[in-house]
């Protein structure tokens, strides 16, 4: 075991998120057993197979993003990665793209592992991780660690930390903090060509049953964040990596901007790309945005569509230090609001709020040394945790949603001072959902704020809340919302909240896991869902989304027939009857139309259903594409999209009786 450990000892890297230690954001080398080694030591040749058999996992755990629970000894063959993490945590956030390599480099030889500890109790719910595992895209099991059974076994103390398993099932070692690339794949490395060369390596490949596989598609992917303004609703479509302008009246969409796929392109509204986009800030005619994963802010020109990138090189910026606006590094910037001439940036990757000077091409640390914590004072000196929003009020307040210390803090642009508005300024681990003032008052991981006046609304996330703190006493009073769920009217429910915008009376609320925005009636309390419509129109070009069915070949007559969608909805669920379904023929010519107009509008028919067409003399392979946008009978502002292209040879002969080409489908009920 040693020689992995001498590679990767305990060299903690930005390991922030810790349980009983502090982990020093850059320690660089350590040492361990009187020897001093560098992160970055080369493998020299000696084993790095393990000497003691790795820990089983315990029965009984819920695993997602497999049909059956892991065992160490199915795995062996293969070098076995152990990622401890939580999801809230950044620094855990930061380690996925490292894992995504390994696995990309290691296709066959690794199998990495989620071992999901939660820091929150709402973290802890297997429904909600499995949210989080389709929000943050990952393709590998993760078991629900709640009880921290698998965390004691292996002795962590830190999120983010590792443990490596050689192919005969033996601990290798454990490493915490993160930088977990270059610390760990020269030891993969060198165990695939161990074991290798003595036949006992497996690269059989393992398909797990994704999560993402059977997840319906919806119109809006966990949305993070809003903002609204002058009658104009913009949202962070964040799962689906892109941003849309939106008539906040009618649910028409307007404008989008993004490939929706993962990118940081710079370029037309579609061929641009973002990863993970959350805040959003207007200024004039440019729309800022948080480029969350991508460690950016991007700039979107909406008269021309253009997106640029404004803020930062596209790299997790450490040390935190001041520079040139695309010469300095962020990390993970959340948030980001316009006031005084400036960008205020929630960068939460290094506990710190940034402030971007536009005029004079300058970017740096606002408030926050960088290390985490709790603790109020100067703007230099101040410790804070996981910053994720930033609200600026008219007397210079900067309110921000501290989120890994559940407490709202303000920072006063004047007086250059931090302060607690309400919940913990004890430590990192007291949260609760307790109203009160000050820090009698207790938080989840809040991720959204917005003022008015002398009130201020906090999405209370992981409590699935709205609360209200009354900015002149500091007392807090949750105002709508109870556990997590969904519904409309004067006692909604809300799915872990993160984003909150007011704009003419109507507070707006990225409802992130019910892949909605509501709309909140400040005055009486009332919350509807807002219904998207048209969002499929901004699609890139010759790109679709949903599922590819090759049907046989076909002859059929010419003049009139039908398309029978005989699709069967899940119990309890109909075609929505104000979001748009329909059929369309993206491939035929003249030789199939539809009867109806193309596309022919199936909003809120009843299924199965016959659509007429026209057949004229021909042979083509005919793509018909369908959309429908079901909900069940008592959620039915909740949309969920099914796409399918059909796609067919047809001979279409001479006249003849009425033809008819059915297409079946059985769609299943969400999560199911």
């Amino acid at each position: 075991m040693k020689p992995f450990l001498l590679l990767i000892a305990l060299g903690l890297v930005a390991a922030a998120c810790t349980s009983g230690t502090d982990a020093s954001q850059d320690a660089s080398t350590t040492t361990l057993d009187g020897v001093e080694t560098s992160s970055t030591a080369e493998y020299t040749g000696e084993s790095f197979a393990g000497e003691v058999d790795a820990p089983e996992f315990p029965e009984g755990l819920d695993w997602i993003n497999t049909d059956r629970p892991i065992t160490l000894n199915s795995l062996k063959g293969k070098v076995v990665l152990l990622d401890f993490w939580t999801y809230g945590c950044v620094n855990c956030i930061h380690v996925i793209p490292d894992l995504e390599r390994l696995e990309a480099e290691f296709p066959d030889e690794l199998v990495v592992i989620g071992v999901h500890s939660a820091k929150f109790t709402n973290e802890g719910e297997t429904e909600n991780l499995r949210d989080i595992v389709q929000r943050y895209e990952l393709s590998h099991p993760v078991v629900n660690d709640k009880d921290f059974e698998v965390w004691g076994l292996w002795g962590a103390n830190a999120w983010p930390t590792v443990a490596l398993i050689d192919p005969a099932s033996k601990a290798v070692g454990v490493r915490a903090g993160e930088g977990v690339y270059d610390a760990v794949q020269p030891a993969i490395a060198a165990l695939v060509a161990e074991f290798d060369a003595k036949g006992a390596l497996n690269r059989d490949p393992i398909d797990f049953a994704l999560e993402a596989d059977t997840s319906p598609e919806t119109a809006l992917r966990y949305p993070g964040k809003v903002l609204a303004e002058d009658g104009r609703l913009f949202i962070s479509d964040t799962g689906h990596h892109r941003i849309l302008e939106v008539d906040p009246s009618t649910g028409d969409v307007r404008a989008a901007w993004g490939s929706g796929t993962r990118g940081s392109t710079d370029g037309s509204a579609l061929e641009a790309s973002f990863n993970a986009p959350q805040g959003l800030a207007l200024v004039g005619n440019t729309l800022f945005v948080a480029d969350t994963n991508n460690h950016l802010i991007r700039a979107i020109e909406l008269p021309t569509g253009q997106v640029s990138t404004a803020v930062g090189t596209g790299e997790q910026g450490w040390p935190p230090t001041t520079g040139p606006l695309l010469q300095s590094a962020l990390s993970t910037p959340w948030d980001v609001e316009e006031a005084r001439g400036s960008l205020y940036i929630a960068n939460a990757g290094t506990h710190q709020i940034w402030r971007a000077d536009l005029s004079f091409d300058t970017v740096g640390p606002l408030i926050g040394s960088a290390r985490e914590g709790t603790l109020n004072g100067s703007f230099p000196t101040a410790e804070l945790a996981q910053p994720s929003s930033v609200t600026l009020s008219d007397d210079g307040m900067l309110y921000f949603a501290d989120s890994e210390s559940s407490s709202i803090r303000v920072g006063n642009l004047d007086t250059e001072i931090t302060s607690l508005v309400a919940g913990s300024d004890q430590d990192l681990f007291s949260f609760g959902d307790e109203d009160g003032t000050g820090n009698e008052a207790l938080l989840q991981h809040p991720l959204g704020t917005e003022v008015d006046g002398d009130t201020l609304y906090v999405a209370d996330t992981y409590n699935s809340k709205i609360k209200r703190i009354n900015l002149t006493d500091s007392s807090i009073a949750t105002w709508l919302g109870a556990e997590a769920g969904w519904a409309d009217g004067s006692t909604p429910l809300f799915n872990e909240p993160g984003g909150l915008s007011l704009d003419n009376g109507t507070l707006y609320v990225a409802d992130t896991n019910n892949h909605a925005v509501r709309l909140i009636d400040v005055a009486t309390g009332e919350t509807s869902t807002l219904i998207l419509k048209g969002v499929e129109a901004f699609d890139p070009p010759a790109e679709f989304r949903g599922d590819v069915v090759v049907l046989p070949s076909t002859t059929v007559a010419a003049g009139a027939g039908s398309l029978l969608l005989d699709y069967q909805l899940p119990d309890g669920f109909k075609v929505n009857d104000d979001a748009p379904s329909s059929i369309t023929v993206s491939t035929g010519g003249s030789v199939v139309s539809l009867a109806g107009g193309d596309p022919t509008d199936l909003t809120g028919t009843t299924l199965p259903v016959d659509v007429a067409v026209t057949f004229d003399q021909g042979t083509i392979t005919a793509h018909l594409d369908v959309t429908i946008i079901y909900c069940s009978f008592d959620a039915t502002s909740l949309c969920y999209i099914d796409q399918v292209r059909y796609e067919v040879h047809l001979d279409v002969g001479a006249s003849g009786p009425s033809s008819q080409i059915v297409l079946q489908r059985t769609i299943q009920a969400p999560g199911s």
